[in-house]
């Protein structure tokens, strides 16, 4: 979890993992106070906001506040929040992979390649003074419906999940939210891991070379 973190930290978008703790008690612990440790029981996804990056290219958007751009996939519809689009030779915005943006009511979102067009904060997309549609854009309230789907993707497991966009999350036009993850931060726990690794690997080791000798003494005792 920590290593792919660290491989998103230039993602764009890209939400973190992180992990929920329990305490494990062990089934021999017969003393007081009994000793727990902390155990690692689920992973969760850190959806706060990542840091916007000015690119101004008008295709990049970058959401201010919570909620989803909505795309096309091969199987229905996919959230991010990555928003380095493009613009297809159709005159579809289209994702990396070349999902198509989604607009508002089912309306087809397309753009004339040859004129500058604006996108409002509220997602209104303007070319030639005219409105040619408005971004769906989603909110789900909390983590817990949703699953990443990969590419920087999720996928609603319920759709009667879904709320209101709150008020005051905007559309930025040349910007790009970058990974909310803390690249020096995971880089130190995962090192950190590590290090847990090659103790609790040299404890086993040691363990083994005792009861190596204690074998070996009562051999020598019994002869």
């Amino acid at each position: 979890m920590l290593a792919n973190n660290v491989a998103n930290a230039s993602t764009g978008g890209y939400k973190a993992d992180r992990e929920f703790y329990s305490l494990y008690t062990s089934p021999e612990a017969d003393c007081q106070p009994i000793p727990t440790m902390p155990l690692i029981e689920k992973p969760w996804i850190d959806l706060s906001q990542g840091t916007l990056h000015d690119t101004g290219s008008p295709f990049d958007l970058a959401l201010s506040g919570k909620g989803f751009f909505a795309v096309d996939g091969p199987k229905g519809a996919l959230y991010t929040r990555n928003g380095n689009f493009s613009l297809a030779k159709d005159g579809r915005v289209v994702t990396a992979e070349g999902y198509p943006l989604r607009a508002e009511k089912g309306v087809e979102l397309k753009i004339e390649s040859t004129r500058p067009f604006e996108i409002a904060t509220d997602g209104t997309v303007h070319q030639d003074g005219n409105v040619i549609g408005q971004l769906e854009l989603v909110d789900f309230g909390t983590a817990a419906g949703l699953a990443k789907q990969g590419n920087n993707y999720f996928r609603v497991a319920d759709p009667a999940g879904r709320v209101a966009l709150p008020a005051n999350t905007t559309v930025g036009q040349g910007r790009i939210e970058i990974s909310n993850t803390g690249t020096a931060e995971a880089a130190v726990r995962l090192i950190s891991v590590l290090r847990q690794f090659e103790m609790m690997q040299k404890a086993v080791a040691l363990g083994a070379e005792m009861n190596r000798h204690a074998v070996e003494e009562v051999a020598r005792v019994g002869s």
